[in-house]
């Protein structure tokens, strides 16, 4: 028997190129499935935590306290409490003065308003969520400037 001469432009892929590719698939996919399917889980679990990295890094968090921090406002209170973290350690300063003691409660109190006006924010129309998410960055501007100041930094 004579072959047929390919003819430019023929199809690579045809109706029963197909057919038999899935004929081997239907042969080799549950042979291949318990072996590859640890792999593939082990694989997503790698992935998973590299993102989870990612994200912690992202917002300034160790990986253990990420699932605190979700939502769209979620760097804005990652920014807080680390805000109340050092306005707390101004407060047990031996070096602060009663001024600063005085701003480091008082910032502790902005900071629980904030707090409640981004947890409000996230059911809020997008427009209005940005919005109150611009205000809330820029008041935390204004208290972080004021506490690296306190801190002498």
């Amino acid at each position: 028997m004579a072959r047929k001469a390919k003819v430019e432009g023929e199809a690579r892929f045809t109706p029963k190129k197909a057919k038999n590719a899935i004929a081997v698939a239907k042969v080799l996919g549950p042979a291949m499935i318990p072996v590859v399917a640890p792999y593939a889980v082990r694989a997503a679990g790698v992935a998973r935590e590299v993102y989870d990295r990612y994200q912690a890094r992202k917002l300034g968090v160790s990986v253990e306290k990420l699932g605190e921090y979700t939502g769209r406002g979620a760097a804005l209170h990652a920014r807080i409490a680390g805000l109340a973290d050092g306005c707390r350690d101004l407060r047990k300063s031996a070096k602060a003065s009663t001024t600063d003691t005085e701003f480091a409660k008082d910032a502790l109190g902005t900071l629980e308003q904030l707090s409640a006006t981004i947890r409000a924010a996230e059911r809020m129309p997008a427009a209005r969520r940005k919005s109150a998410h611009r205000a809330v960055a820029g008041e935390l501007e204004r208290l972080e400037g004021q506490l690296l100041h306190r801190l002498g930094i």
